[in-house]
């Protein structure tokens, strides 16, 4: 458990976590709701071009979680350096939308299936889920790694 807190209290961990889960949920909505804008929204900009529509979905909300991340969720674990911990956090980024876009391509052109809500449940819903655990992860392993601040009582 020592290990899983990095030397944080369980109450200041779990704090952290719920923060996570706060600027994830907001980077979730602007994920969402940009993608389907994108797919399905007035003139159907990208209505038929699915994976570009996530990219660029996915790009939008990745700034804005970095912005909650860094300067709230895991503010004590701030790098010294601001430009290598968005290059880092980029990178895990990367990596999470290649997991959403991974199940998006194999549900729509594997599997055939086409509809809104079949590309939802495969980007938005199992890609949401593989890709929040693979960030939470790198971020508070690989990119938010300095000296956690101690909560005081």
């Amino acid at each position: 458990m020592r290990r899983l807190t990095r030397g944080q209290s369980l109450g200041a961990w779990l704090l952290e976590l719920v923060r996570f889960g706060a600027v994830g949920g907001v980077a979730f909505v602007v994920d969402v709701g940009l993608f389907n804008l994108l797919r399905f929204g007035p003139g159907e900009v990208l209505g038929d071009k699915p994976l570009t529509a996530k990219v660029i979905s996915v790009a939008v909300s990745v700034l804005v979680a970095w912005l909650g991340n860094r300067y709230w969720a895991f503010a004590g674990g701030k790098r010294s350096s601001r430009a290598r911990e968005l290059v880092m956090f980029v990178a895990v980024n990367l990596g999470g939308m290649a997991i959403a876009v991974a199940c998006l391509a194999v549900s729509h052109y594997v599997l055939g299936l086409t509809s809104p809500l079949a590309d939802n449940i495969a980007a938005n819903g199992v890609g949401l889920v593989l890709g929040t655990a693979f960030r939470y992860v790198c971020y508070r392993y690989l990119v938010f790694t300095g000296s956690p601040r101690r909560a005081s009582a």
